[in-house]
């Protein structure tokens, strides 16, 4: 017999939420339901179950602490009088593990029809730039299942022809009985006489089809909070589609489109946007007037100023209340040359470039470097 600690890899320090939660990984990638007519998975499973006997009870622990593997030497007749599986160690991790591979609980004792939360339904809302920046209450149509409203959710025609199902009496599920490697086990599967219901309905509602559901478009309204994004998701609780034997509906959750706007540009909660200006404006400096959010505001340009220069405004990006934080404004100077001139602004231009020099250093200075890169 190999080192039950190694087996399930753990030190001997280890506590049993670790021991038991090596078992469960090792239990679902070798169980043999999973792995069929491979006997060296079914020899893993084996092996680890083994282990895991041996380390979930204390007093068989302490004996393989004290003498090894010679504790259970024997089988039944051995010190420890190891021999088969404890009864008392296994129910609650079966049930688990069990219940996660084949979706019953192993000997859980819960019925299949108990009452389930609904299935959540998606929905796409589109929203203008104004519109995720400063919030807005939209009213949206939606799909979804409800209770039908012929026969409330009963399913039958007449409610006096419905009876319990004669195969699980009335669990919704039973127990499966099959032969494994360790002999025989049961698990809890659902009832395929009433599909998990524990009724059997003799004339099904007309209107619903014997489901206890119908499709209904509804109007909701929906407030959407200033600052969101696009691909942000809104949950709407309890818009989903009905649950099943009375459990609550499910949600509605929307995804937000954003569309772009013509000027601003977003990175979080800051805008930011580019702002042409006149050449003499940026050579002289000077008031221009910028747009914000919520209106447009007078801002001095320092002379000189460059194309792609950045300023920014505080705290006039978007606003988002749910956290009281506040983006800022940037915005990227970029200067218009003129491409058409009149006499007079061409003679003004040409005699600035002589008085300055400035044309010529210019070409002279960008001309000596590309020389200078070819030599």
């Amino acid at each position: 017999m190999r080192d039950p600690y190694e087996v399930l890899g753990v030190d001997k320090t280890a506590d049993q939420g670790s021991i038991k939660r090596e078992y469960r990984k090792l239990a679902k990638k070798y169980h043999p339901d999973l792995n069929p007519d491979n006997e060296e998975a079914a020899e893993k499973f084996k092996e680890a179950t083994l282990a895991y006997e041996i380390l979930s009870d204390e007093e068989k622990r302490s004996q393989y602490d004290r003498f090894g593997s010679a504790a259970f030497e024997g089988g039944a007749g051995g010190a420890g009088g190891f021999g088969g599986f404890s009864q008392g160690g296994f129910g609650d991790i079966f049930g688990d593990l069990f219940g996660d591979i084949f979706g019953g609980g192993f000997g859980s004792g819960q019925s299949a029809n108990r009452p389930t939360k609904g299935d959540d339904i998606q929905q796409v809302i589109n929203l203008t730039f104004q519109e995720s920046a400063f919030g807005v209450s939209k009213e949206i149509q939606i799909r979804h299942e409800v209770t039908c409203h012929v026969c409330d959710g009963k399913k039958s025609k007449d409610p006096d022809k419905v009876h319990t199902c004669d195969k699980c009496h009335g669990r919704g599920a039973y127990n499966e009985v099959s032969q494994t490697a360790f002999g025989t086990m049961s698990r809890t599967v659902t009832c395929d006489k009433c599909s998990g219901t524990g009724e059997i309905i003799e004339e099904p509602c007309p209107n619903c089809k014997g489901s206890g559901k119908e499709f209904k478009s509804e109007k909701v309204k929906v407030d959407i909070p200033a600052g969101v994004e696009n691909n942000n998701v809104m949950r709407v609780s309890g818009k989903g589609h009905v649950g099943e034997n009375g459990g609550p509906n499910g949600d509605l959750y929307l995804v937000i489109r954003v569309s772009e706007h013509e000027i601003f540009k977003r990175d979080g909660l800051n805008i930011y946007y580019e702002m042409p200006i006149s050449f003499t404006k940026a050579a002289l400096g000077g008031e221009i007037e910028i747009p914000t959010l919520k209106n447009t505001r007078k801002f001095e340009i320092p002379h000189g100023t460059q194309t792609g220069t950045k300023f920014v405004i505080k705290g006039e990006g978007i606003e988002d209340k749910r956290r009281k934080r506040k983006g800022d404004l940037y915005f990227y100077v970029k200067v218009l040359t003129p491409t058409k001139l009149n006499k007079e602004q061409r003679e003004a231009l040409e005699a600035y470039a002589n008085i300055s020099g400035e044309e010529v250093k210019e070409e002279k200075s960008f001309f000596s470097k590309v020389k200078d890169f070819f030599d």
